[in-house]
């Protein structure tokens, strides 16, 4: 990935996976006047511009934990003349009930989750996300906030929970191999700079592991970041978070990055999309019947084209639905 864009425009150091069918799917539900998009995972606002340009009516609630996201996502909407049309959150998007409730919304018609890393923060040496450069091993994706690092979860874990992050979370089949190596290297000495991890990870991993399959430090960094900024536990809580915010009509948009995040939104998908009657029951009540439907067919992947253009887009799994009818109120 290229690091070098750092002076560049979001639009030019960020390009949004599978940003025209995003669009595509969200817009319909955001027509009428007032109308609420939640862009839970705003990014450099890539998505979000898009949205707001094909739904000149949609008001947007900009959300992200990243405090310069934030801030370059709102000088991408000013410049782009949609601006007036956002308001810009920091938080954590498991957070979408306290915001809205916050701005006085009782609900959304649109949400989109662009699950994952963006490219800003991989360019953005001094985060610690990138194994290409040397830099502390930080990977909080709110700087600003007290949760520990990278390097404090490899110099305080137990060699067992570390070898599980990594296996669970970044797919490493040399799991306990790194994690043991990891140990043995705090005894002298903990990790502090993402330079020295990937030259633990080069002696780690077997040579003919490392001749296929990317950069040999690409799951490690990855299972780390995960773990450092709980994204599977938000996740899990924010996808129940959005489908409950949303208005009959409404339709959310997920795009995955990792096996672990497409598990969890395919799951809570699955459980909105399917009846809750007891089997047997020879009338379905209209109180059984689901709240959502799939507006995809399980989840599309980029093409080829896309793909070869943005190395983003090899991983994407996009899953989305829309609300059919509301949930039955318990009494």
């Amino acid at each position: 990935m290229d690091t070098t864009h750092g002076d560049l425009p979001a639009e030019q150091r960020h390009l949004p996976v599978l940003l025209e069918t995003s669009v595509q799917l969200l817009a319909p539900a955001l027509q009428e006047p007032g109308a609420v998009h939640v862009d839970a995972t705003l990014g450099m606002g890539g998505h979000a511009a898009a949205v707001l340009h094909a739904a000149p009516s949609a008001h947007l609630v900009g959300i992200d934990r990243d405090p310069q996201a934030l801030a370059l996502a709102r000088e991408r909407l000013d410049r782009e003349g949609v601006g007036e049309r956002a308001t810009l959150v920091h938080a954590t998007y498991d957070e979408i009930p306290e915001v809205l409730a916050e701005l006085d919304l009782p609900g959304a018609h649109g949400v989109m989750m662009d699950l994952g890393l963006s490219s800003f923060q991989i360019d953005t040496a001094e985060r610690g996300f990138s194994y290409a450069v040397d830099a502390p091993l930080d990977m909080r994706m709110d700087p600003s906030s007290d949760g520990p690092t990278a390097a404090d979860l490899l110099r305080e874990l137990p060699e067992a929970e570390i070898a599980r992050i990594l296996h669970d979370l970044g797919d490493e089949r040399f799991a306990r191999r790194i994690a043991r190596r990891v140990v043995e290297q705090r005894e002298s000495a903990p990790l502090t700079r993402s330079g020295e991890l990937v030259a633990l990870l080069e002696k780690a991993i077997p040579a003919a592991s490392k001749a296929s399959g990317g950069h040999p430090a690409k799951r490690t960094f990855q299972a780390l970041r995960i773990a450092v900024n709980e994204e599977l536990e938000i996740l899990a809580s924010a996808i129940e978070a959005a489908l409950d915010c949303l208005h009959v009509g409404g339709r959310i948009v997920v795009e995955s990055y990792h096996s672990g995040e497409d598990r969890l939104v395919k799951t809570a998908f699955a459980r909105r999309t399917r009846s809750s009657a007891p089997p047997g029951l020879p009338v379905e009540l209209e109180e059984h019947k689901p709240t959502f439907t799939p507006l995809v067919r399980g989840a599309l992947q980029a093409d080829e084209h896309e793909r070869s253009g943005n190395t983003r887009a090899a991983s994407v799994r996009l899953r989305a639905l829309t609300r059919t009818r509301p949930a039955e109120r318990a009494h």
